[in-house]
């Protein structure tokens, strides 16, 4: 979890950038020519577009930035206890 990345992309991209990313990132990922740690790596750019995808949600939806971003932390963290 890298919570500077997701920073970074909810206040500088929009969500339907975002998405045509990831759009393009799982097509990739799909090829048979990936190697398995390219996969990997995809996967990471795919996890971390999509915590940033939650945050700006929550962001566009009048929360501070902070409390958006504790607020994913929590749920994350939630998840993984479980």
């Amino acid at each position: 979890m890298k919570l500077p990345v997701y920073k970074n992309l909810a206040k500088s991209a929009s969500l339907e950038a975002m998405e045509n990313a990831l759009e393009v990132l799982e097509i990739y990922a799909d090829s048979p020519a990936v190697k398995d740690d390219e996969r990997d790596a995809i996967g990471e750019i795919i996890s971390n577009i999509c915590g940033a995808m939650e945050m700006k949600s929550m962001i566009d939806g009048g929360m501070s930035e902070r409390d958006a971003a504790n607020q994913f932390m929590q749920r994350v963290l939630g998840s993984i206890d479980k």
